[in-house]
């Protein structure tokens, strides 16, 4: 069981405001909090290479949270400065030429694939998207079907920005390892809301985020690479962290996955990014996936009965991104009415998933998205606002 109270004191925004807002970014509970403030007034009392120097064991402790929030090695996680960078880095460590294919999803989202796009220019490399299928869920028998000798990479975002559609990322996995291709998932609106399990999944790559559902400090991020392929992949840059100079013509990569880091961080971040880790460890991710799923889905419902209001989720079992339009008002007004009653949602463009916006015909929506230290008075509080939007 969670102990809502107790996570609610450690939270003190949630006493004024409903923070419905976590596909955003969520509420950092005041353990990482005091994780970072404490460092940074050691930093104010030693100087910023003495303050490391004496914190060396918990920094180093950090990639054993998240190998562990993962069912990964700690030699197989870098911490890097957002999930955008994490993304990169393996993605650009990839070979490509001409004719190679990279397979992806209609949900993928807009940083992810304007990478494509660049490589797809820089070398001839060719995207292709796999379709969906009835639910909206990527497709595993189409792309089962679209697999050949040319195929890459798969490349997949689990949970797309826009909704609360979940992607079979472990169906996805079975397909890219019976078939030998890197597979790289993008779990950034994943962690923290749900059960993560690398070997589970048999991703080959992983980027997620602090700042998102795990309720960390923002400019925060790690990429998970497993060991076989790490040794297979050199960096798009590097410095002399992630491959010592030792010698006059030559460097030597570090042989585990801070290969993919540099030799400069913030390190106040990066203890509070080990804090929201083993914050969320303890709760436990099974009883917050199963909170998150509650919360969203009593949204879901009722909102769904509100004349004038679609849901525009996709999914067999979407997750705790609630998406939704309501007749005769911009996404914007709908998030505006919310900020002056005091609960805090979002909204997401069309250009942040284009593929799926454009198939869909999206306006933009607005995007509430529930934590598990969210009540259920909170998530009846924007019901009942949005069923005050009588539609125009």
């Amino acid at each position: 069981m969670i102990d809502i109270d107790r996570i609610r004191a450690d939270t003190p925004a949630a006493s004024r405001l409903a923070y419905l807002h976590n596909a955003g970014a969520a509420l950092m509970p005041a353990p990482v909090v005091a994780a970072m403030k404490q460092h940074i007034e050691l930093e104010s009392e030693i100087g910023g290479y003495a303050a490391a120097d004496r914190e060396a064991g918990r920094l180093d402790a950090v990639y054993g949270s998240v190998a562990r929030l993962l069912n990964a090695a700690p030699d197989e996680i870098a911490l890097v400065e957002n999930a955008t960078v994490a993304w990169q880095m393996a993605f650009y460590a990839l070979p490509f030429g001409r004719g190679d294919r990279i397979l992806t999803a209609e949900a993928e989202y807009a940083a992810n694939y304007v990478a494509f796009l660049q490589v797809a220019k820089r070398t001839g490399a060719v995207i292709d998207v796999v379709p969906s299928d009835a639910s909206g869920e990527l497709d595993v028998g189409a792309l089962e079907r679209m697999i050949d000798a040319r195929v890459k990479l798969i490349a997949v975002t689990w949970v797309p920005t826009n909704g609360g559609l979940v992607n079979p990322a472990a169906a996805i996995g079975k397909i890219a390892r019976a078939h030998g291709i890197p597979y790289l998932l993008d779990a950034c609106q994943a962690v923290g809301q749900m059960e993560v399990d690398v070997e589970a999944i048999g991703c080959d790559m992983l980027s997620a985020t602090g700042r998102k559902f795990l309720r960390g400090p923002r400019g925060t991020g790690f990429l998970y690479v497993r060991r076989p392929l790490l040794q297979q992949l050199e960096p798009p840059m590097i410095d002399h962290f992630a491959a010592p100079w030792v010698s006059r013509d030559a460097y030597q990569l570090r042989d585990d996955a801070r290969r993919f880091e540099n030799w400069e961080n913030n390190y106040a971040a990066r203890l509070g990014l080990g804090a929201a880790v083993d914050y969320a460890l303890a709760i436990g991710l099974g009883p917050i996936e199963q909170r998150c799923r509650m919360l969203a889905g009593r949204l879901r419902s009722g909102l769904a009965s509100i004349r004038g209001v679609t849901i525009r989720d996709l999914g067999r079992s979407p997750g705790a991104i609630v998406s939704f339009t309501v007749e005769g008002y911009e996404a914007d007004a709908v998030v505006r009415s919310a900020a002056a009653a005091g609960i805090t949602i979002g909204a997401s463009d069309p250009a942040s998933t284009r593929i799926d916006a454009e198939t869909r015909a999206l306006p933009p929506v607005v995007r509430a998205s529930p934590h598990y230290y969210n009540t259920e008075a909170e998530i009846d509080r924007l019901i009942g606002l949005v069923a005050g939007l009588a539609p125009r």
